[in-house]
């Protein structure tokens, strides 16, 4: 059963609930209990012919929804932050990739203006890597 802070905290909820489950019991009824769970228990016992447990149950009801929607709107909250740290890492990926893309083009301008200012140089490097790589390759499959 909620104590008296929480039956306060939640008095408009729990007095709606109440009210639309057991349509027999009026405002006066409820305001004399505001605060006391046990009085407000012993009331509706004997306004509606309720069993005590069945009451208690309704109004531990009651307040397990509330905390239900509590946790809902905080995992709302972090959901939403998550999806911001989310939408920052992509927009950081993508300026990255793009930064990264406008390197490899100024790369590869520049490797063609090598070739074409020094083709005797380039073409003996590339020749020399071709060896190189066709010796790693032999010596690798060898062993």
């Amino acid at each position: 059963m909620p104590n008296r802070d929480q039956l306060q905290g939640q008095w408009n909820e729990v007095k709606g609930r109440l009210k639309e489950h057991w349509g027999q019991l009026t405002e006066d009824d409820l305001r004399q209990c505001e605060g006391n769970a046990d009085q407000l228990v012993g009331m509706v016992q004997r306004k509606t012919g309720a069993a005590r447990g069945e009451v208690e149950k309704f109004i531990n009801g009651v307040f397990q929804g509330s905390m239900g929607d509590q946790a809902a709107e905080k995992l709302h909250h972090y959901a939403d932050a998550a999806q911001g740290f989310a939408d920052d890492a992509t927009q950081y990926a993508r300026e990255q990739a793009r930064r990264l893309a406008a390197q490899s083009s100024d790369y590869s301008a520049q490797l063609a203006t090598t070739v074409r200012n020094r083709p005797a140089e380039s073409l003996a490097i590339a020749f020399g890597l071709g060896i190189a790589a066709g010796a790693f390759f032999f010596l690798g499959r060898k062993r």
